[in-house]
């Protein structure tokens, strides 16, 4: 064009150098930048946006933060994307606590944080393993008056999912559903099975299981099995028993296979508690080529002998050794045919 007699105007340099940026090609960036010098088309704040976000994308922050330096010299003056721009590159290499000195800055020359802006310091404080420090950003966005978006949001979930803070994570969650964001599906997993995990000591939070799990079971979510396995534990040692014989039947039903272990803690709730005959029907799911441990086998004789239904026990005796197991438990009848050892 310059050959030609052309002279392209500053839109035009502003979106060549932008498209050098996106692709990582720094240094024709800063080639066309100075033959806009050259020729005298003053570059906008938008031409400098765009190296700087070309800057932090290759992590050259340093050279970004020196360029913002430079752009306060001039008579162009910051905008909000100036410092999003920056703020993500210093997030990105793991420096949120500069990127926040920047929100600071930005805040005090009179500039209005968008939505954008937030979401780049959550993805920073969750990358560096910092994701409370999201709730204070989420309480100066409605003092600022900027509405957290499903992204928001998400990221938050995503960052307290990732460093097991379950709790928080579930009150994220709850005010999500609360708005009207969907979670993802991923997601939603790893929050029932962090509910499940900790429902083992914390007994109060078999009940957000519960929500969940049915929010999951009436959203079209697909359950992964092994969030599955855990939900029937987490009632099952809950003393929810019949609540996890009942998912546990759906599992089969639906066409999952539930871990062994999972099988063996359903019987032996359902044992403990005196509901033999489903702790049988439960015994008899377990697939024909699934081989139980012997412990079933020999809660399931022991409650059977205890409740005098001999024969049913000895009918779990010899299941159990169809199926190659060996209880040590035998039913009682068996032991008085024996006589005296």
């Amino acid at each position: 064009m310059l050959q030609n007699g052309f002279e392209p105007n500053v839109a035009t340099f502003t979106a060549l150098i932008n498209s050098f940026c996106g692709t990582g090609r720094l240094q024709d960036a800063f080639e066309v930048f100075d033959i806009m010098s050259r020729i005298g088309c003053e570059p906008t704040i938008n031409t400098y946006n765009c190296l700087l976000k070309g800057l932090c994308y290759v992590g050259r922050v340093e050279e970004a933060y020196d360029l913002i330096g430079g752009i306060k010299k001039s008579s162009l003056k910051p905008d909000i994307y100036t410092y999003t721009a920056i703020m993500d590159g210093f997030c990105k290499v793991g420096r949120s606590n500069e990127a926040l000195e920047l929100l600071d800055e930005a805040l005090e020359m009179g500039l209005k944080p968008n939505v954008v802006t937030y979401n780049t310091l959550f993805n920073g404080y969750f990358k560096e393993g910092r994701p409370l420090c999201g709730f204070g950003l989420l309480k100066q966005m409605r003092e600022k008056n900027c509405k957290p978006d499903s992204i928001s949001y998400s990221t938050m979930l995503h960052g307290l999912l990732k460093w097991g803070k379950i709790k928080a994570a579930l009150g994220i969650y709850n005010e999500m559903v609360e708005i009207g964001y969907r979670v993802d599906e991923r997601m939603m997993n790893t929050l029932l099975r962090g509910l499940c995990r900790r429902s083992r000591n914390e007994k109060e939070l078999l009940k957000d299981v519960y929500n969940v799990f049915e929010e999951m079971r009436n959203g079209n979510y697909t359950i992964y099995p092994g969030a599955f396995d855990l939900v029937v534990e987490a009632f099952c040692n809950g003393k929810k028993t019949n609540r996890g014989f009942h998912i546990l039947n759906d599992m089969v039903k639906i066409g999952y296979s539930p871990k062994t272990f999972t099988f063996n803690i359903v019987i032996r709730s359902l044992c403990c508690v005196g509901e033999v005959d489903k702790a049988l029907a439960v015994l008899m799911l377990m697939h024909k080529d699934r081989r139980p441990s012997g412990i079933p086998f020999n809660i399931l004789i022991d409650e059977l002998n205890q409740q005098g239904r001999s024969l049913e026990a000895c009918h779990v005796y010899g299941v159990a050794l169809k199926r190659g197991v060996v209880p040590k438990r035998k039913p009682t009848y068996c032991l008085a045919e024996q006589g005296p050892q």
